[in-house]
């Protein structure tokens, strides 16, 4: 079997000086450069397979500093300090010599202890139930997963009608369906697009600053999700003099709260 595009995508080549040399894919092309959730992946991917790493990713914050162009870049990746069962990373992406983008990652050997959901699915179609758009995306990246919208769906028209509220639901996955991981969860967690354009049906130009992904699943719980579908949900707080927030959620099928992302991103008027 052909590996996926996601591996191929996210693949790191180790150099010499102990750097990793990665590429971008243009099976995760976006409007401007590759989409963002492919480069957060490609930058967890390094802490991922760093021979001094300690535990698995509990949080990860990705700072877009500039645009990525087409091409070869390279990705540093150190523990800033190692602590008994905790680790801090530093992580940042060059290309031509310059900082593109910059990260930190913490990753944790995770105890047994009692745990909870508060923040629970809510109650919608099983994925199936829900039909796949009939278009193709817009952009490169969009073809790599398969989306199906419960509520707040790509906006049909640019209207500039005011919908009232941001939010989004739909089951989604890889596509071709591929085993969830870390790496691949990373990713999925920025497949959704700008609350302004579903709440303003406006197309104004937009860009992810900041965003920040917290991983409440362990190594065995992405095992049992495998290539099953996940339940994301995605809102805005505030929309506020060029920046918005975007907050959103990854379930499991069987409702375990995989991870909970953070974004801070620019519009422009």
């Amino acid at each position: 079997m052909s590996r996926h595009a996601f591996d191929d995508a996210i693949a790191l080549t180790a150099q010499s000086d102990g750097t990793w040399l990665g590429h971008t894919s243009p099976a995760y092309a976006n409007m401007v450069g590759p989409f963002g959730g492919i480069m957060a992946a490609q930058m967890l991917q390094a802490v991922l397979q760093h021979p001094q790493r300690l535990g698995d990713p509990v949080a990860l914050t990705v700072n877009f500093a500039a645009a990525l162009a087409d091409g070869s870049f390279t990705v540093q990746a150190r523990p800033a300090r190692t602590n008994r069962s905790t680790q801090h990373w530093m992580i940042e992406v060059l290309q031509q010599g310059q900082t593109v983008l910059t990260a930190t990652a913490f990753t944790a050997l995770r105890r047994d202890t009692w745990g909870a959901d508060e923040h629970t699915m809510p109650a919608v179609p099983r994925p199936l139930d829900a039909p796949l758009p009939e278009r193709a995306g817009r952009v490169e990246w969009i073809n790599r997963y398969e989306m199906r919208f419960v509520e707040g769906d790509f906006p049909a028209a640019w209207d500039g009608r005011d919908h009232g509220i941001s939010r989004t639901r739909l089951w989604v996955r890889d596509n071709p369906p591929r085993p969830l991981d870390f790496a691949s969860l990373t990713a999925l967690s920025d497949v959704f697009f700008p609350r302004i354009w579903r709440r303003r049906a406006s197309p104004v130009p937009i860009g992810t600053v900041s965003m920040t992904v917290y991983f409440h699943a362990d190594v065995a719980r992405l095992r049992d999700v495998g290539a099953g579908y996940l339940l994301g949900q995605a809102q805005a707080q505030a929309f506020h003099r060029g920046y918005f927030d975007q907050t959103a959620q990854l379930w499991s099928e069987a409702g375990a709260l995989l991870v909970t992302t953070h974004q801070i991103v620019y519009y422009k008027e």
